[in-house]
């Protein structure tokens, strides 16, 4: 019976879509059927002991694993915009991020935050340039360029200004505040502590004086607490602040430690020679300012003082010019 079902069914779908028809009606139920049930084969049970099996793998994660571990805590939605925020080159990345690093911008994406501030800052300047010139300056073709390209150029230079700015005032700020450390730092040592020590306790009491070195130096306690060599941190302080007195105090104390000198005997004597370069630096400031106020007298009244004295001998010859004609 099933067989003239079957056959009554084939003349059926014979008589309606042709010889051809019942071949091309099967292979699309095949294909229906191979495309329900081949993701169900594909699909990969659930190991139940996986978790088990990956608790007794190596104990040392590997090297992606530690790098996702450290960025686990980071700011990763401009991740996506990683290759148009970042410099593709190395040394040009690594360049800006030490010049952020001495501004005092440490954050994992300073760099990228800082490319984005630009991108930014640069395309809300011409947005807010084009609609002044098309509403505003009058419609000349001149116009419209000038507001457009001028804010446009502010807005992507102000980052740059900013970063530059706080790392001057840094760098003065520190190169201001390194004398008054070393009599810190010579006190705690004779004192009896260690050179550790003392650098812990300068950091902490030079907090509401020098901010920005005592930040330093808490980096570098913190890395000697660590237990980085103490004359690896020494460089890289060094490197980071970039000043010539603190790279030659460095190199002083590493050649103290290296060769069993006092240190705090290399320690006072370069604190004098840093107080008197103090001085020198005050007294230089001071001699340059007679040359300023010259030429700030010049500037400012020496044009008010042709104008009282030549003024009326002027006026007068007008008059009498304007009277002879």
């Amino acid at each position: 019976m099933i067989n003239q079902i079957w056959h009554d069914l084939s003349r059926v779908v014979e008589n309606f879509v042709g010889d051809l028809g019942v071949m091309a009606l099967l292979g699309m139920v095949g294909v229906a059927l191979i495309a329900v049930a081949l993701p169900v084969l594909l699909i990969k049970p659930k190991d139940r002991f996986g978790k088990l099996d990956l608790r007794g793998v190596a104990e040392k994660p590997v090297e992606g694993e530690k790098r996702a571990l450290r960025i686990a805590n980071t700011d990763n939605r401009l991740d996506r915009y990683k290759q148009f925020l970042e410099p593709t080159d190395a040394k040009e990345l690594d360049a800006t991020r030490l010049k952020l690093v001495r501004a005092g911008y440490r954050n994992r994406d300073a760099v990228r935050n800082f490319h984005f501030a630009q991108f930014a800052l640069g395309v809300g300047g011409l947005v807010v340039g084009l609609i002044y010139g098309l509403f505003f300056s009058g419609g000349s073709i001149q116009a419209v360029a000038l507001s457009v390209v001028i804010p446009g150029a502010l807005g992507y230079m102000l980052p740059r200004y900013i970063v530059t700015k706080r790392l001057q005032s840094r760098m003065e700020e520190i190169e201001l505040g390194f004398p008054d450390t070393l009599d810190l730092m010579l006190v705690c040592v004779e004192a009896g502590q260690s050179l550790d020590q003392a650098i812990v306790r300068v950091s902490k009491e030079l907090r509401s004086a020098y901010p920005a070195l005592a930040d330093e130096l808490e980096i570098v306690a913190y890395e000697l607490k660590a237990g980085k060599d103490r004359a690896t941190v020494l460089r890289e302080f060094a490197h980071r602040v970039d000043l010539q007195d603190v790279r030659s105090f460095v190199t002083t104390l590493i050649q103290s430690t290296s060769f069993g000198s006092s240190i705090s005997e290399a320690i006072r004597v370069y604190a004098d020679e840093m107080r008197d370069k103090r001085v020198m630096r005050a007294e230089e400031k001071a001699n340059k300012l007679p040359t300023k106020l010259t030429l700030g007298t010049m500037v400012f009244c020496l044009p008010p003082l042709l104008l009282i004295l030549v003024g009326p001998a002027i006026y007068d010859i007008l008059q009498n010019f304007s009277g002879g004609n």
